[in-house]
């Protein structure tokens, strides 16, 4: 799972985290609506688009770009996304640029040609791994921090982040859960579901709709093993038969595409 398809999920759920990170009020979320946009002269989507609705002409709108390695292109590639998406649509509102490096020592730095659109404001850059102790105060900033963690400090960081969500109120609980369930299962990878749920006592995962999905593409990926298993038996069962019939070693691993020595293991069992 990318960590920047994460950070899309998490905007799109919990879009106050934004304002957060811009130290502005989570409230000023309601405002808008978070989407993707279509770049029609670049043949592409900006994934994080924070859009206002209509009724806040005051407000801007706020690209958001979320890095998890060096890139070199970024920032050429992000003000010609921002800049073709603003002739393309021609709104009549202010905007701003969001960066959100996973570390400092990824950002290349602020190209020369752009210094005075990051001098007025128009460029924000924000470090996910410098965020304050105290700024995961809130779940959504706490997800962030969860996510930039070290190993070490991941495990107890995930259990105080299911605390705080088991406590939220029951109407925001669930979809709270989902995200943090989410967040677990990029985090701890190597874990299986059954391992993060006795690692983290989650007994309410199984009712969100991120399990369902995950627990309905384990039961289609079963079935296409299952169904592999029964192709592959069928074709040794048939080795026998066709080697009677005169067939070669070779043109019975050929026909079944089967390796060679399998086809020669099984004719001198029969033998």
């Amino acid at each position: 799972m990318k960590t920047d398809t994460i950070f899309y999920t998490l905007l799109q759920n919990l879009p106050s985290v934004l304002f957060e990170l811009l130290e502005q009020s989570p409230t000023l979320a309601l405002r808008y609506d978070f989407s993707s946009v279509e770049v029609k002269e670049l043949a592409r989507r900006i994934d994080g688009v924070f859009l206002p609705k209509a009724d806040f002409l005051e407000e801007p709108i706020y690209f958001v770009e979320v890095q998890f390695q060096p890139d070199e292109d970024l920032y050429w590639r992000l003000i010609t996304e921002a800049a073709v998406y603003l002739n393309q649509y021609k709104p009549q509102r202010t905007c701003q640029a969001v960066v959100l490096w996973a570390k400092r020592s990824f950002d290349p730095g602020i190209p020369l040609v752009y210094q005075t659109l990051f001098d007025a404001g128009y460029i924000r850059i924000i470090y996910l791994d410098e965020l304050a102790e105290d700024s995961a105060s809130s779940i959504g900033l706490g997800i962030i921090k969860l996510v930039v963690a070290s190993e070490a400090e991941a495990e107890q960081q995930a259990r105080n982040l299911i605390n705080r969500v088991q406590q939220a109120d029951t109407a925001n609980r669930r979809n709270l859960l989902e995200l943090v369930e989410r967040m677990l299962v990029y985090k701890f990878s190597s874990y299986s579901r059954q391992e993060l749920e006795a690692m983290f006592g989650l007994s309410e995962w199984k009712q969100t709709r991120f399990y369902q999905e995950v627990r309905e593409e384990t039961r289609q990926e079963l079935k296409e093993e299952v169904k592999e298993e029964v192709k592959e038996e069928t074709k040794l069962e048939t080795i026998p038969r066709l080697f009677k019939a005169g067939l070669s070693i070779e043109k019975i691993a050929e026909a079944l595409e089967l390796d060679i020595d399998i086809v020669r293991k099984v004719t001198n069992k029969q033998n």
